[in-house]
């Protein structure tokens, strides 16, 4: 299994660096460096990634705002000499930290983990068992099956458990981006629910603990399909 990569990076001999770091590990393919964030994300918009090499630090777009505009990542590797942007980081869901210097142990050890991680979610789709979600000034631990459903509050989106409601300032795109494929799905623009939660489907309604949740005419289609092969109710 290959996993392709490119490198943003401002600085010439870091590109460098990493440019041949990547050519001594046989499961990494370059597809190219660039010497700036807009450069890397034009060429994203158009490419398959699977690993991102991102400096932070750079000028016209950083680092992080790239990764804010991205609403599907790849896995994302920081190369950096400031370590007070490790949380930052930790809230977009950065993969791994390198700090400039970092030997090639280092290096492989991070996309080491990346092949691992790829290779676990090929063979077990659904082991995500909990997902960290930034609220005020803390990142909040949510074990996904006690999740109801989400719901879009504006720029927020509210996480309905059990136990509790979560407040989190996310898209709906980099949240389903969080979830384990197949046991989530939008249903309306302002709403996700968890499959497994579902009481009953009546009118283009969902029922889950005496709550009713649309279904939109957008999403109707894919819904249904996702949960019956049999005819829509």
């Amino acid at each position: 299994m290959k996993l392709s990569c490119i490198i943003i990076e401002d600085e010439p001999p870091a590109i460098k660096k990493l440019e041949g770091f990547v050519a001594k590990v046989p499961f990494l393919e370059l597809l190219g460096s660039f010497e700036d964030a807009l450069s890397g994300l034009q060429f994203m918009k158009q490419n398959k990634v699977d690993v991102l090499f991102l400096d932070i630090q750079m000028e016209q777009l950083t680092g992080i705002q790239l990764l804010e505009t991205l609403t599907v990542k790849p896995y994302v590797i920081i190369t950096t000499a400031y370590a007070d942007y490790a949380l930052k980081g930790y809230e977009l869901r950065v993969f791994d930290y390198l700090l400039k210097p970092y030997p090639f142990e280092r290096f492989l050890d991070a996309v080491n983990k990346v092949y691992d991680d790829v290779q676990m979610k090929q063979k077990n789709p659904e082991t995500i068992s909990n997902i960290f979600v930034k609220t005020e000034y803390r990142l909040e631990n949510i074990i996904v099956d006690d999740i109801l459903w989400i719901e879009g509050m504006r720029e927020y989106l509210q996480i309905v458990t059990p136990a509790k409601k979560i407040m989190t300032k996310q898209s709906f795109a980099s949240m389903l981006e969080q979830l384990p494929p197949g046991k989530f799905v939008q249903v309306h623009k302002s709403w996700i629910v968890a499959t497994s939660k579902i009481e009953s489907i009546e009118r283009n309604r969902i029922k889950i603990k005496d709550n009713l949740i649309p279904i939109g005419d957008t999403y109707r289609e894919q819904f249904y399909a996702s949960i019956t092969n049999s005819a829509k109710p």
